[in-house]
C-alpha cells in the first residue's frame, strides 16, 4: 500500500530555476505526487519547453527571484489562478559547470570580481531570502505550508579543487569551484535554520536538501576523480533526488523542520 502521506493532490507549488537540469526533476517529483506545480524561471522560451515535457499540472511562471516586485506579481498570478501556494522550493542558482571540453566557467579567487560575487549571491541567497519572504508570508494566512532549499554537499565539506586541476597549465591558470557556490550553499543552511525556528510555531516546515554530484556527461577525467571520492562508486543520476523532495515537500516529513539532508552517495562520511 502506498503511504497517503506523500499524497499531494491539491497542493500548489512553485520551483525557482525551474527550467533548468534540477529545476525539471523537481516539479516532476511534485506532478508525480499530485501537486499543481508553477515552473518559475527568468527564461521564458526555456520555462515553456520545461512545461512542455512536464505536461499540463505545469504552468509557466516568468520571475526574477532578485526582484521583490516580480515575486510580488508572480505570487498575484498564483494567487488569481489557484488562491494559495502550499510549497516553495527554492533552487534558483548560478552553478558554473564542468564542460565537455574540460573548462570551467569561473575564476579563481584572486581575480574573481564583485561584479561576479554580488551576482551569484543576489541569485542563490537572496533570491532564496526574497521568495521565502513573500510566499512565507502568504503561508502564513493559508494555514502554512513546506519550504525547501537546494542547497549542496558542498554546504559540509569544502570543494576539492583537484578535481578540476588540469595537467600543463600554469597554477593561475587552474580551473576552480568558485567562491561562491561555496559560500552560498553553506548560507542556504544558515536560512534554512533561521526560517525554520522563525516560523515553527506559524505551521510552516522549513528543511534542505544537499545533493551531490549529477553525471551529465562531464570529461571523463573528471568523473573518475569524483567517483574515487564516493563509497558508492558513481554519480547520481538527474531522477534520483524525485523520492526525497517528495518526501520533504509531503506530510510524511511533517515533524521534520530545520533539516539538512545530505544525499551524495557518501562521500561526506569521509
Amino acid at each position: 500500500m502506498i503511504n497517503k502521506d506523500y499524497d499531494l493532490t491539491g497542493r500548489v507549488a512553485i520551483v525557482t530555476g525551474g527550467a533548468g537540469l534540477l529545476g525539471q526533476q523537481h516539479s516532476k517529483a511534485l506532478i508525480n505526487a499530485g501537486a499543481f506545480v508553477y515552473v518559475a524561471d527568468i527564461n521564458e522560451s526555456l520555462i515553456k519547453d520545461a512545461c512542455y515535457v512536464l505536461g499540463k499540472k505545469s504552468f509557466p511562471l516568468i520571475m526574477d527571484v532578485t526582484s521583490e516586485e516580480s515575486v510580488k506579481i508572480a505570487l498575484s498570478l498564483i494567487i488569481s489562478k489557484h488562491k494559495k501556494i502550499d510549497i516553495l522550493i527554492n533552487n534558483a542558482a548560478v552553478d558554473p559547470k564542468v564542460k565537455s571540453g574540460g573548462i570551467m566557467e569561473t575564476s579563481r579567487l584572486e581575480n574573481f570580481s564583485i561584479n561576479q560575487w554580488n551576482y551569484q549571491m543576489n541569485v542563490g541567497l537572496t533570491g532564496a531570502f526574497i521568495c521565502s519572504k513573500i510566499f512565507g508570508t502568504h503561508m502564513i494566512s493559508n494555514n502554512g505550508g513546506c519550504i525547501l532549499n537546494i542547497s549542496s554537499d558542498l554546504s559540509v565539506f569544502a570543494p576539492d579543487q583537484r578535481l578540476y586541476k588540469k595537467i600543463g597549465l600554469a597554477e593561475h591558470l587552474q580551473p576552480v569551484k568558485p567562491v561562491t557556490y561555496s559560500v552560498i550553499k553553506t548560507a542556504l543552511i544558515g536560512l534554512t535554520r533561521y526560517l525554520a525556528s522563525y516560523w515553527a510555531d506559524k505551521s510552516i516546515r522549513v528543511n534542505a536538501l544537499s545533493p551531490g554530484g549529477i553525471y551529465t556527461d562531464q570529461p571523463e577525467e573528471f568523473v573518475t576523480k569524483l567517483i574515487d571520492l564516493i563509497p558508492l562508486g558513481r554519480m547520481a543520476r538527474p531522477d534520483e533526488y524525485q523520492s526525497a523532495i517528495q518526501f520533504l515537500c509531503s506530510d510524511a516529513s511533517r515533524y521534520m523542520t530545520g533539516q539538512n539532508i545530505v544525499i551524495d552517495g557518501g562521500r561526506s562520511i569521509l
